[in-house]
């Protein structure tokens, strides 16, 4: 990777772990009000945590705030069905304003994540990439990324690895300025949110086209 990226990384990653503690303290209370909502509306657990992908193929826990209903995992298969009723209201409400996904502050804090990168996978998706789209993680995962703000969940896993592998060819300060802007302006207009997909419309990746590391 080319040092002037390197670097921007670098210096960014002193920037996210300045923000996100800072925020972390300033959310407290919004935090606390959600994980109370989730407690009384859908009970324990409050957090949603899962093995991801992240920079460099490193495994991490990715946290977020629960929005479907307990084992919904194992009943739907790792897809939102609006037949199966997996996502109860408080949940819908969360997700269509990202408020679930304000936990990974912390992964942030960690050096886990950034706020910009590309959405870290889950293993098994990851052990059927091929060497070009391996790539993708050649940057810090993010909370959003260049898949997020041009399709949100409207896409094809194939699809959504080319616009991350864009960004890798692009990152640096202003291109993760206007996708933040980007996002802000997507999470306000609820827009690309689906909740009723299969397996088959967007797990399009090979057979086991390379070995997890």
């Amino acid at each position: 990777m080319d040092a002037k990226i390197q670097a921007y990384l670098s210096r960014r990653r002193v920037l996210d772990c300045i923000i996100a503690g800072g925020m972390l303290v300033i959310l407290s209370p919004l935090l606390a009000a959600i994980a109370v909502l989730i407690r009384l509306r859908m009970g324990n657990p409050i957090l949603f945590r899962q093995q991801r992908i992240g920079r460099f193929g490193e495994p991490f826990e990715i946290i977020k705030f629960r929005t479907m209903i307990e084992n919904a995992e194992e009943i739907g298969g790792g897809y939102i069905s609006t037949e199966l009723n997996l996502v109860p209201p408080l949940g819908q409400f969360l997700r269509s304003t990202s408020l679930d996904e304000l936990p990974q502050l912390v992964n942030i804090f960690k050096g886990e994540m950034s706020f910009v990168g590309p959405r870290p996978t889950l293993p098994q998706q990851y052990s059927r990439y091929t060497p070009e789209q391996a790539r993708r993680v050649s940057v810090p995962q993010g909370i959003t990324g260049l898949a997020q703000i041009t399709y949100r969940n409207q896409a094809t896993w194939t699809q959504r690895i080319e616009k991350d592998l864009e960004y890798v060819e692009s990152v640096g300060f202003f291109t993760d300025v206007r996708l933040i802007l980007r996002t802000v302006s997507k999470v306000l207009r609820s827009e690309g949110i689906v909740n009723d997909q299969t397996a088959a419309e967007v797990d399009d990746l090979g057979q086991n086209n390379r070995e997890l590391t």
